[in-house]
């Protein structure tokens, strides 16, 4: 494929991409597999991210930014997983990446403090986005404050570490704690919806099935490890077109009836029926 015409599938892509306000799925490629940069920014996702952290030994950070930043100047555009807030990397991320062309914004490894989002954001120059990536017991119980640092754009869940840090298991009823206070914090915080941790392997059973837990305690997003899984999390994460379909239905009927509150379950279901209904447009669902 010639330059031009990879140029012109990303411009067309990128007019047709979820903002990442509202992205459902977030590939996290390693940024070492910079072959692999073009068909991932082409692929479902809602969003990509290159990954400069675990998915990188320390002996290859400087070659990993390096590729980063070439296919930026190429006309690339991703977010960049970074490295944690203290570590030497993170200081190297910081300077590579201030002022790059092509960066949406960061995913900061390991949140455990507001002041680490602030450092982070300040040291890109104040206006990047950053996500910070609550990856432990601590950076949990301090997820509302996360939530509400300047800068802070969106929560993400590292479930693997926070399963390595606890000891919990990687079951809907183990999970169910850190993924609700992530939902909390962010309300609280302004924000939009959680993005959750990885389904490991190629199951898409199980990753329908993880990501509908996800999204019974409120989570709006999912990291994705290869490029099949986007597809799947998309279809999860979106309204049914059975539920658009009783949203448009319940608004019609309530506008009908002259937009007057009936009783007590009017209010919790206008609710609902109007964030189905923006989320039908949002991600283009049709009623069935």
């Amino acid at each position: 494929m010639t330059d031009d015409e990879i140029t012109t599938l990303r411009a067309t892509r990128e007019s047709t991409r979820v903002a990442p306000a509202h992205a459902r799925s977030w590939l996290l490629l390693s940024a070492l597999r910079r072959d692999d940069f073009d068909a991932a920014q082409l692929s479902r996702a809602d969003q990509l991210v290159l990954d400069c952290e675990d998915a990188v030994d320390d002996s290859r950070k400087d070659e990993a930014r390096r590729g980063v930043l070439d296919w930026f100047a190429g006309g690339g555009r991703a977010w960049v997983r970074v490295n944690e807030r203290g570590s030497d990397a993170w200081g190297d991320d910081m300077r590579a990446l201030r002022d790059a062309e092509g960066l949406c914004g960061v995913m900061l490894a390991k949140t455990e403090s507001p002041d680490q989002v602030v450092d982070t954001v300040q040291r890109l120059g104040g206006d990047v986005p950053v996500i910070p990536l609550v990856e432990s017991a601590l950076g949990i119980e301090e997820a509302v404050g996360i939530a509400s640092a300047p800068g802070a754009f969106r929560l993400a869940f590292g479930s693997g570490d926070y399963r390595r840090d606890t000891g919990a298991a990687n079951e809907p009823l183990a999970m169910a704690y850190p993924r609700s206070r992530l939902v909390v914090a962010s309300r609280i915080g302004g924000l939009s919806g959680p993005i959750d941790g990885p389904t490991v392997g190629s199951s898409h059973p199980l990753l329908r099935e993880q990501s509908g837990d996800a999204v019974a305690l409120g989570m709006t997003g999912r990291i994705c490890l290869d490029l099949e899984q986007p597809a799947v999390v998309n279809e999860v994460l979106s309204p049914a077109p059975a539920d658009v379909a009783w949203a448009l239905d319940f608004l019609a009927e309530f506008e009908a009836a002259g937009s007057v509150i009936r009783d007590g379950s009017d209010k919790p279901r206008l609710a609902r029926a109007r964030l189905i209904e923006e989320r039908s447009k949002l991600y283009h669902v049709n009623p069935s």
